[in-house]
């Protein structure tokens, strides 16, 4: 499949690639973005290597279109820190507030004209959920009575099923974050959002699987691929 590439805020010191692929078939739209935190290297990993799939035909899109942003904060992630500020408190909080930071305010207007049906937003975060239920690792998190959430919990069940230490078991978490990507494509764009947070504590090919698992169930679940 063809997948074209973009760059947002070209000619600044915040360019970075994004990455289009659609479908001869009318379907929904789904974006998933990697990077936000410049120190959560699996997660931009698994974004490229979706984007390489998607080129080679080893991950095929029959209907919609998709949108790929794998390092949303080239500054933050060329020196593998989180980002000053933290972007993903930047963001618009609600419908006519404006976001406050160059980037983010790109990303999210990038976002209104595709108008995605979901939005995924590939984190890291520390520890393992299944043990203790006040950290992130290993969970996906989405806000309370999102329509997102059938699907999330379908997707935690069967990746779970195939996790042999229980203790590596995702959770889902519920809470709405004013200032991230996730909650303003909620609140403002109408979309079924959902962060994915592996855990730093697990091998790396292993957490980029998990984010290139987690991805492809729910491009199944939107619709935008069979299986």
């Amino acid at each position: 499949m063809l997948i074209q590439k973009y760059t947002l805020l070209p000619s600044t010191p915040y360019s970075t690639s994004y990455y289009m692929a659609r479908s001869a078939r009318t379907g929904p739209a789904v974006m998933i973005v990697a990077g936000i935190h410049g120190n959560e290297t699996a997660s931009v990993h698994a974004a490229r290597k979706l984007v390489r799939m998607i080129g080679k035909d080893q991950l095929r899109i029959h209907k919609g279109s998709l949108m790929i942003v794998p390092i949303v904060n080239k500054k933050a992630y060329r020196q593998r820190i989180r980002g000053v500020p933290d972007l993903n408190r930047t963001f618009p909080r609600k419908a006519g507030q404006a976001a406050k930071h160059t980037l983010s305010a790109a990303l999210f207007e990038a976002a209104r004209r595709f108008h995605p049906s979901w939005y995924l937003d590939l984190h890291e975060a520390n520890g393992l959920s299944q043990r203790n239920a006040k950290v992130l690792g290993q969970t996906l998190i989405s806000n309370p009575g999102s329509s997102s959430l059938p699907a999330a919990r379908k997707v935690i069940k069967a990746l779970n099923r195939g996790i042999g230490n229980t203790s590596h078991y995702f959770n889902l978490r519920l809470h709405e974050l004013p200032g991230s990507s996730r909650t303003a494509a909620a609140r403002i764009l109408g979309a079924r959002t959902v962060t994915v947070e592996t855990g730093w504590s697990l091998p790396f090919s292993t957490r980029v699987q998990y984010q290139i698992d987690i991805a492809r169930r729910f491009l199944s679940e939107a619709g935008l691929t069979k299986g």
